[in-house]
């Protein structure tokens, strides 16, 4: 399928879609192991031009096999390490950059997915506010313990947005959840949110 055939409004892109069983959040690091024909060649050309690709939680449907389903919210994808220490599997390390939403999808004839995407808008640093100590707290012990591998530097503990994504993407939050956090636009009310489950699982308390 030639992607010049899905045509979007002028905010838009056309991106081939990864889906899977996971949320990538915009800055975070997301390791995958490809072994797919469809998805070797989706990463080789990736690679060649220097582009990006979505990944998008399943809806419905499996990682492997037909096509599946997937949630319209998403975030591209950049590759920054790669390698292949057997043949036909393939070790890359993504970084998410732009949230999305799908316009439309068409699979290819490899069953590959190519969507005409338009980009949400990017949304500024919000100061988080000094009652969110506890997070902040919690979000540096995880990173400690993580490494920079996981979660690259700048660190910017004091932006609500930077805070309740990188959360988000660590907690043992069902994938529904942590895909309804992806998709808000407000910084705070991500915070919020994470800080209230965080009670109710006995991990934290608000003040």
């Amino acid at each position: 399928m030639k992607r010049e055939h899905l045509p979007g409004p002028p905010d838009s892109a056309v991106l081939p879609i990864f889906p899977l069983q996971t949320v990538l959040f915009p800055g975070g690091t997301l390791p995958l192991r490809v072994f797919e024909a469809r998805y070797m060649d989706m990463v080789a050309r990736c690679l060649r031009e220097q582009s990006v690709f979505g990944v998008n939680l399943i809806a419905q449907g499996n990682e492997v096999g037909q096509p599946a389903v997937p949630h319209l919210v998403g975030v591209s994808a950049r590759i920054v390490e790669w390698d292949m220490d057997q043949p036909g599997l393939l070790n890359i390390v993504t970084q998410g950059e732009r949230r999305y939403r799908i316009l439309q999808m068409e699979a290819g004839e490899d069953g590959l997915l190519n969507a005409t995407v338009e980009w949400l808008p990017e949304l500024p640093e919000q100061r988080l506010p000094a009652s969110f100590a506890g997070l902040v707290a919690l979000l540096s012990a995880v990173i400690e313990d993580a490494g920079e591998a996981h979660f690259p530097p700048p660190y910017r503990m004091d932006d609500a947005g930077w805070v309740g994504m990188r959360l988000a993407s660590v907690l043992p939050i069902p994938l529904k959840a942590r895909q309804a956090l992806l998709e808000l636009d407000d910084p705070l009310s991500r915070v919020e949110i994470i800080r209230s489950y965080l009670a109710q699982h006995g991990v934290g308390r608000k003040p």
